[in-house]
C-alpha cells in the first residue's frame, strides 16, 4: 500500500514540477515533511534548493526587506492564518499518531518489503523517465489532457489529505474549472491510481506504439484537411481558367474583328493618299507651267517695251502706288469678313500682304497686271498662299510646310509679323476706349495662337483676361467666346499651360465682375483640356468660386459647375460634389439656391445617379441644423426642454432643405414607378398606386428601395424633425405640410389611406391599420406611437399639425378631415378629465390649419356647433379657439362668422363663457378697424358695461388694454376693488411701454396716465409702482421729481383716487397717422390729444356713457378717411 502511495506521490510531484505549478508543489513539500514522508520529498527539497533555480541572494535579499505598515498588518493575518492552521496540523497530528500506533507492528514486519518496493520505485523512475524522454516527442499537452490531469491531480490531493496543497493548486490553475470534470472515458472515481495501474500494465513498446499510431493519425488527419483545401483551390482555379478562356475567345474574336475594319480602313487611306498625292502633282505642273508662262511673258515684255511705251503705261510711282491702293482695298475687305465670323484666316491675310509690301522690291509686271486685273482674284490668291506658306501643328506653334511649291524666304515671313504685332499690342491696349477693345481680339487672338515664344504668350493671355477692368455681361460674353475659340485651335495643352493658370490667378481678383468671368470660362473651357484636369484643376477653381462673397459668382459657380459634370471621366469625385452641391443649396442667398435646386441638382442626379444617397443626408443635414441649436428651456423633462430655437441661419437652411426635398419628390415617384417589381398592378394611367398594387407589396417578397424610403425614412424624419420646433415655427410646418399634400397627390389617394394615414395617426398616438405594410416595416411605423406623457404631448403640439393639414387637408379627404376634426373638438372634449393644456395644444393644430383659406368653412361649421352646444366648457373652448385663429381671417370671415358667434357667446349668463367672449372681441379689435366691426364690437361692450359688473370691467379693461386716466375717476370705496383696476391697468400700461408710441402719445396719454396711478399709493401695489417710476424716467428724459412738478402744474389733481375715468378723458380726438397694430399681448398706443375738461360730478352711470362716446374713435385708431387695412394672413 506504501509503494502505490508512494508511486502515485511521485507521478504528482513530477507533473507539478513539469507544468510549473510551482506553489502547488512549495505546499506539498511543507505536508510531506508535516507527514514524516521525507523519502517521498527528496525531489522537492533538491528542487527548491536548487541555487540556480532560487539564487541564495535573492532570496537573503527579500528576508531583510523592510515592510511598511500594511505589510505588517498583512502579516498579522498571516500569522493568525499560520496558528489556525498549526492547530489544525496538531489535530492532524493527534489523529495520525493513533494510526501510527496502530501500525507501528505493521510497518516493522514490512521494513524489508518496503525496502525492496523502494528499490522497485527507483528502477520504476528509471524506467519513467526513459519513457518520458520517449513521450516527450509527442509534444506540449494539449488542453484536454491538461485538464484531465488537473482535475486526476486534484482529487488525488484531496483523497491523500493534502487539503492546503489541494487550495494552491486549484487556485494556481486558473485558467480551467476543476470542478467541471466533463464526462469522458479519463473521468473515472479514483483516476490518478486508474492511470497508475493502467500504465503499469502496458509494456513500453506497447505505449509507444500507440503513441506512434496516435501521431501518426493525427498526421493522415492535417494532411487530409490539407488535400481538402488544395482541391478546393484547384476547383476554383478551374473555373477561372474556364472563365479567362471564355474571355479570351471573345477578345479574340473582337480583335479579329478590329484587324478587319483596320485593314479595310489601311486601304481606304491608301487610296485617298494616292488620290491626294495625283492632285498635288497635278497642282505642281500647273504652277511650274504658270512660272514658265510669266517668264515668257515677262520675256516678252522686255523686247516689246518700246510698244508699251507708246500705250502710255503709268510711271513705275504711280503703278506702285496703285498697288498700294490694290491692296489697302483687300485688308478693308478681309476686316470686314473677320467680322462676319473669320477672324483668324482674314488677319492672316492681312499680314502677310502687309510683309509682302514692305520685303519685296519692285514686284513682277505681270504680277501687277494680275493684280489689276481681278481684286477678288488677289484676295484668293493670297489666302491659298498664306495657307500653303503656314503650318500650324497640334501644339499651336508655326513649322515649315511640306510641299515643294513654298519658297525658300516664305518661312520667315509669318513670325516676323507676329512678332512685330505682339511687341506692339501692349502698348496699344491702354489707349484703346474700354468700348472699342473688344475690337482687338481678332488680333490679339491671332497673335497668341502662331507666336512661338511661351513667355509672350502668356504676357499677351493675361492681357486678354485683362483687357476690361469691370467687363459687363456682353463684354465677358465677347471675352469668352474669344477664349473658347483660341482653345479650340491651340488644343489641349496650351488651353491646360497658358488659359487655365490665367483662371487661376484671377480668382482673388478684387472686381466680382472679374470673377465671375473665371467662373463662367470654368464651364465652358473644361471641353477643351484633358478630362483627368477636369475633376481636378477646374473642379478646384469652382470649389473656390462657392466661397465667393459675391452672390453673382456663387450663382456663376454653381451654374457652370452643372455644365462640368457631364464632362467628368468618371464619377471618383461624386461625394466631394455633392458636398458642394449641399454648401451651395444652404448659401444665404435666395439666386444662389434657386440656380443650385434648378439647375445643378438635376446635373448631379444625371451624373453620379445616387439619389438614394442624397436623400439620406438631405435628411440627416435638416436633423443637425436643429439639433445644434440650444433648446427652448433648460429645465430636464420638460416640453420646452425638447425644443430648440432656431437662429435665422439655422431657420434659412431647413427651410431651403426642405425646398430640396420637394423638388426631388417628382423623381422619387418616377423612379418608384420604374422601379415597381408589379408593373400590371399600376393604374392606367401609371402615375398612382391602387390598394391592390399595396396589398400585393404588403406580402413581403420584393423589395422597392425608392418607394420604401417614403414610409421608412422620410415620413419618420419628418416627424422627428417637427418634434424639435417650438410652436412659431409655422413657415417650417407648412413647408412640410406642403411636402405632404405634394405626396398625396402624386402617389394617389389610396396611397394617402393605405400608408400616409396609418403612419401620421400612429404618431399622434391613435390606432391605425397597418395591413398595407410589410412585416420589415410594421415595427419601425410602431415605434413612432409616443409612449409616455411628455411624448403625447409633444406629438399633439407638433404632429397633429401636420396631421390634419399635411394629410387629412388633402382635396380627396375632406370629409374624413370633418369627422376627426368634430371629434378632435367635441366629442372629445365632452368627456370627463380632459386637461386645459390638452385643450390649447389642440387648438394649436386648429390655428394651424385656419392658416390654409380653403378650411376656413369647415372649421367654422364646427366652431358653431360648439357654440350652441349646452356644455359650458365648449362654449368656452369655442370662445378661446375664435380668439386664437383671428390672426388668419380676414374682415370678410370676422364680419360674417367670428362676430356672430362672439355676440352669441357673449348673451350667455355663464361668467366663464362671458369672460372669454370679452377677451376675443378684444382680439377682434386688435386686428381689424373697420367701421362695421368696431360698431359691432362697441355695442357688444356697451352690453358688457351696463352689468356694471366688477369682473366684467377687468375684462375689458384687460381686452382693449388701450385707456387713458384723467384727474376725473371712478368712485369706489371698496380697496380690494381699486387694487384689482389698478393692477390691470399697470399691465396695460406696462404693456404699451413696451411698443413704438409717438412723442405725443407718451406726453398726452401715458404721462398722464402713470401719475394718476402714482397719486392712490394705498391700491397700487409697490412692484408696480417701482416699474411705473422707472417709464416715467425713460419716456420723460428727466428726473421724476421734475416730471411731478411739470404734471403737477399741468393737471389739477385730487389727493385721492375718488374716480378712475372721466367724461371726455378717454379719446377727445385724434391724429393723422395710425400706429401699426403690436403683437396680440399689447395694442399699441393711440396717436391722440385729450382736450381735458373739468370733473363733473360722479354718477353711477359715467364710465357707462364713456365708454358708449369714446370707444369707437379708441377702437379705430385712425382718422375715418383712411384706408382699411389690409388683415395679417
Amino acid at each position: 500500500m506504501d509503494v502505490e502511495k508512494s508511486s502515485l506521490c511521485n507521478c504528482v510531484v513530477n507533473f507539478l514540477l513539469e507544468e510549473n505549478y510551482l506553489l502547488s508543489a512549495f505546499e506539498l513539500l511543507h505536508e510531506l515533511l508535516d507527514d514524516g514522508r521525507d523519502d517521498q520529498a527528496i525531489r522537492l527539497k533538491e528542487f527548491f534548493a536548487d541555487p540556480v533555480q532560487f539564487p541564495p541572494d535573492q532570496i537573503s535579499r527579500f528576508n531583510t526587506l523592510r515592510v511598511a505598515d500594511p505589510q505588517s498588518l498583512l502579516e498579522e493575518k498571516e500569522a493568525l492564518a499560520e496558528k489556525l492552521a498549526i492547530k489544525d496540523y496538531e489535530g492532524r497530528l493527534a489523529q495520525e499518531d493513533i494510526l501510527k500506533l496502530k501500525t507501528e507492528l505493521q510497518k516493522k514486519s514490512e521494513a524489508r518489503f518496503d525496502e525492496s518496493s523502494d528499490a522497485k520505485a527507483k528502477n520504476g523512475s528509471d524506467v519513467q523517465q526513459s519513457r518520458e524522454t520517449r513521450v516527450s516527442e509527442l509534444g506540449p499537452l494539449k488542453a484536454k489532457e491538461r485538464q484531465d490531469l488537473n482535475c486526476a491531480v486534484k482529487e488525488y490531493l484531496l483523497l491523500a489529505g493534502y487539503r492546503l496543497t489541494a487550495m494552491t493548486f486549484y487556485e494556481e490553475v486558473s485558467d480551467q474549472d476543476l470542478d467541471d470534470w466533463q464526462n469522458s472515458s479519463a473521468s473515472v472515481a479514483d483516476a490518478l491510481r486508474h492511470y497508475y495501474y493502467q500504465y503499469l500494465s502496458s509494456t513500453t513498446e506497447a505505449a509507444e506504439e500507440k503513441f506512434s499510431m496516435l501521431k501518426k493519425n493525427e498526421s493522415l488527419v492535417k494532411e487530409n484537411d490539407k488535400l481538402k483545401l488544395e482541391k478546393q483551390s484547384l476547383l476554383r482555379s478551374r473555373d477561372l481558367a474556364d472563365a479567362q478562356v471564355v474571355s479570351l475567345k471573345k477578345s479574340l474574336e473582337s480583335l479579329q474583328k478590329d484587324i478587319k475594319e483596320k485593314e479595310n480602313l489601311v486601304k481606304d487611306l491608301k487610296q485617298s493618299a494616292e488620290q491626294q498625292k495625283n492632285e498635288l502633282t497635278s497642282c505642281n505642273a500647273e504652277i511650274i507651267s504658270l512660272k514658265k508662262h510669266m517668264d515668257g511673258a515677262q520675256s516678252t515684255e522686255d523686247i516689246t517695251s518700246g510698244d508699251v511705251a507708246s500705250k502710255q503705261t503709268p510711271s513705275l510711282e504711280s503703278y506702285k502706288e496703285e498697288i498700294q491702293l490694290l491692296k489697302k482695298e483687300i485688308q478693308r475687305l478681309n476686316a470686314a469678313k473677320s467680322v462676319d465670323g473669320y477672324p483668324f484666316e482674314n488677319s492672316e491675310s492681312t499680314e502677310s500682304q502687309n510683309e509682302t509690301s514692305h520685303e519685296g522690291d519692285c514686284p513682277d509686271d505681270k504680277h501687277e497686271e494680275f493684280f489689276k486685273s481681278d481684286d477678288n482674284a488677289v484676295t484668293d490668291v493670297t489666302k491659298n498662299f498664306l495657307k500653303d506658306s503656314v503650318v500650324i501643328t497640334d501644339n499651336g506653334l508655326l513649322q515649315e510646310p511640306t510641299t515643294p511649291t513654298v519658297e525658300p524666304n516664305s518661312k520667315n515671313k509669318g513670325p516676323g509679323t507676329i512678332q512685330i504685332l505682339s511687341d506692339t499690342l501692349p502698348k496699344i491696349v491702354p489707349y484703346v476706349l474700354i468700348n472699342h477693345r473688344e475690337e482687338l481680339l481678332p488680333l490679339m487672338m491671332c497673335a497668341i495662337e502662331r507666336h512661338p515664344n511661351s513667355n509672350t504668350r502668356d504676357s499677351l493671355t493675361h492681357t486678354l483676361f485683362n483687357l476690361i477692368k469691370r467687363p459687363d455681361e456682353q463684354q465677358r460674353r465677347i471675352i469668352m467666346d474669344a477664349c473658347v475659340t483660341l482653345a479650340k485651335n491651340v488644343g489641349e495643352m496650351r488651353t491646360e499651360t497658358e488659359l487655365l493658370p490665367q483662371c487661376w490667378e484671377q480668382i482673388s481678383h478684387m472686381y466680382e465682375e472679374r470673377r465671375l468671368l473665371v467662373a463662367q470660362s470654368c464651364g465652358e473651357l473644361a471641353e477643351y483640356v484633358r478630362p483627368e484636369i477636369r475633376d481636378s484643376l477646374i473642379l478646384s477653381i469652382v470649389q473656390q468660386l462657392i466661397e465667393d462673397s459675391a452672390i453673382v459668382v456663387r450663382e456663376a459657380a454653381a451654374r457652370n459647375l452643372a455644365l462640368l459634370l457631364p464632362l467628368f471621366p468618371n464619377t471618383n469625385k461624386y461625394f466631394k460634389v455633392e458636398e458642394m452641391m449641399f454648401q451651395l443649396v444652404c448659401d444665404p442667398s435666395g439666386v444662389v439656391v434657386e440656380t443650385t435646386i434648378k439647375e445643378l441638382v438635376p446635373a448631379l442626379l444625371k451624373w453620379g445617379n445616387k439619389l438614394d444617397h442624397i436623400l439620406r443626408v438631405l435628411l440627416s443635414h435638416m436633423l443637425s441644423s436643429i439639433e445644434c441649436c440650444p433648446p427652448l428651456s433648460g429645465v430636464e423633462n420638460s416640453v420646452e426642454s425638447h425644443f430648440h430655437v432656431l437662429g435665422e441661419r439655422e431657420r434659412w437652411t431647413v427651410d431651403v432643405l426642405l425646398r430640396l426635398l420637394l423638388d426631388l419628390l417628382p423623381t422619387v415617384h418616377q423612379i418608384s414607378i420604374e422601379t415597381c417589381p408589379y408593373p400590371p398592378l399600376l393604374d392606367s394611367v401609371g402615375s398612382s398606386f391602387p390598394t391592390s398594387l399595396l396589398e400585393k407589396y404588403a406580402e413581403g417578397h420584393v423589395d422597392w428601395p425608392t418607394f420604401e424610403w417614403l414610409h421608412d425614412d422620410c415620413f419618420p424624419s419628418l416627424i422627428q424633425i417637427v418634434s424639435l420646433l417650438p410652436q412659431k415655427e409655422d413657415s417650417l410646418r407648412n413647408r412640410i405640410s406642403s411636402f405632404l399634400l405634394a405626396v398625396s397627390k402624386r402617389f394617389g389617394d389610396d396611397y394617402l389611406t393605405h400608408v400616409m394615414l396609418p403612419v401620421f395617426l400612429v404618431a399622434v398616438g391613435d390606432d391605425a391599420d397597418l395591413a398595407c405594410f410589410p412585416s420589415t416595416s410594421q415595427p419601425k411605423i410602431k415605434a413612432l406611437r409616443p409612449k409616455i406623457a411628455i411624448d403625447k404631448r409633444i406629438a399633439t403640439l407638433c404632429v397633429l399639425p401636420l396631421l390634419l393639414a399635411g394629410v387629412l387637408g388633402s382635396p380627396g379627404k375632406h370629409e374624413v378631415l370633418t369627422e376627426y376634426l368634430r371629434n378632435l373638438l367635441v366629442q372629445s372634449a365632452e368627456l370627463e378629465g380632459q386637461s386645459a393644456i390638452h385643450n390649447v395644444d389642440v387648438y394649436n393644430s386648429v390655428r394651424f390649419l385656419c392658416m390654409f383659406e380653403e378650411h376656413h368653412n369647415l372649421v367654422f361649421n364646427i366652431l358653431w356647433e360648439m357654440v350652441v352646444s349646452s356644455n359650458m366648457d365648449l362654449k368656452v373652448n369655442a370662445a378661446k379657439l375664435l380668439k386664437m385663429i383671428v390672426p388668419y381671417i380676414d374682415a370678410k370671415v370676422a364680419s360674417a362668422h367670428v362676430l356672430p358667434a362672439l355676440v352669441t357667446l357673449g348673451s350667455e349668463p355663464n361668467l366663464d363663457v362671458l369672460y372669454a367672449s370679452i377677451d376675443a372681441f378684444g382680439t377682434v379689435a386688435q386686428n381689424f378697424k373697420t367701421d362695421v366691426i368696431v360698431d359691432k364690437i362697441r355695442v357688444q361692450m356697451d352690453a358688457f358695461l351696463e352689468d356694471g359688473s366688477h369682473e366684467a370691467i377687468l375684462a375689458v379693461i384687460r381686452a382693449l388694454v388701450i385707456y387713458h386716466l384723467s384727474a376725473s375717476q371712478l368712485p369706489s370705496s371698496n380697496m380690494v376693488r381699486r387694487r384689482d383696476r389698478s393692477n390691470a391697468f399697470c399691465e396695460a400700461i406696462r404693456a404699451l411701454d413696451a411698443t413704438d408710441l409717438s412723442a405725443a402719445s407718451v406726453r398726452d396719454l401715458l404721462l398722464p396716465t402713470i401719475q394718476n396711478l402714482l397719486k392712490d399709493t394705498d391700491a397700487l401695489d409697490p412692484a408696480h409702482k417701482e416699474a411705473l417710476e422707472i417709464i416715467v424716467k425713460d419716456r420723460s428724459g428727466g428726473t421724476f421729481d421734475a416730471f411731478s412738478k411739470v404734471m403737477g402744474s399741468q393737471f389739477v389733481l385730487p389727493t385721492s383716487m375718488t374716480s378712475l375715468f372721466s367724461e371726455g378723458g378717454l379719446l377727445g380726438k385724434r391724429d393723422s397717422v395710425e400706429m401699426q397694430p403690436p403683437a396680440p399681448s399689447a395694442s399699441a398706443g393711440d396717436h391722440t390729444k385729450t382736450t381735458l375738461n373739468p370733473p363733473p360730478a360722479a354718477e353711477d352711470t359715467r364710465f357707462r356713457r364713456i365708454m358708449r362716446g369714446g370707444l369707437t374713435d379708441m377702437l379705430r385708431g385712425k382718422t375715418k378717411n383712411n384706408d382699411e387695412p389690409s388683415p395679417p394672413q
